[in-house]
């Protein structure tokens, strides 16, 4: 006859696991004010966009050129919704090129960068799409990678993470590789 070695026996409790409270997330709105410092813009609007996967930015004259064997782009943007004049020459280093499916189904090979992203007080990096968003109306959209894990979305908000300052312009840094101007010299 053989002997079971259950100890526990069959009315045995199980193991009851201590669980932490977690933590509260920060809730975000469905378009927000967004910092991009390596890229030396202070604050851009984005959308954010859970239907997307990665975060795109409104870009032209792109062009990857090398430095010191690494392959880099430089690329101008303009942070400013509907504004054409206010144009920031931007360079970074190349991640990468990714096929990306627009919402219309439209396949496009796109260059990607990682920079940096401020957003509700913290900073992350993000990898960024380089694109022509001239026809859309955000300069900038943020996908749910980007934002993963660190905050709650509600599509019922805007502006919840970051306020804009009392002068309501987008104030563009000095960064070494960052050059502004306006397109007609003033």
């Amino acid at each position: 006859m053989r002997k079971s070695h259950n100890h526990a026996g069959p009315a045995a409790a199980p193991k009851r696991r201590r669980l932490r409270p977690r933590k509260r997330k920060p809730t975000i709105g469905w378009r927000e004010w967004v910092g991009l410092p390596a890229l030396g813009i202070e604050r851009i609007k984005a959308k954010v966009d859970t239907g997307a996967r990665t975060a795109a930015l409104h870009a032209w004259s792109i062009e990857p050129f090398d430095r010191n064997g690494e392959t880099w782009v430089r690329f101008d943007i303009h942070p400013v919704q509907r504004d054409n004049q206010i144009r920031v020459s931007c360079e970074a280093r190349l991640r990468g090129r990714r096929a990306v499916r627009s919402s219309g189904g439209h396949s496009q090979m796109r260059l990607v960068i990682v920079t940096e992203v401020i957003l509700g007080g913290q900073s992350w990096p993000i990898e960024v799409t380089l694109t022509n968003r001239d026809q859309m109306g955000f300069r900038m959209l943020l996908g749910r990678a980007s934002v993963r894990g660190r905050f709650v979305v509600d599509p019922s908000t805007s502006y919840r993470g970051r306020k804009l300052n009392a002068d309501g312009q987008v104030h563009v840094g000095t960064d070494r590789h960052v050059s502004t101007e306006r397109k007609n010299g003033s």
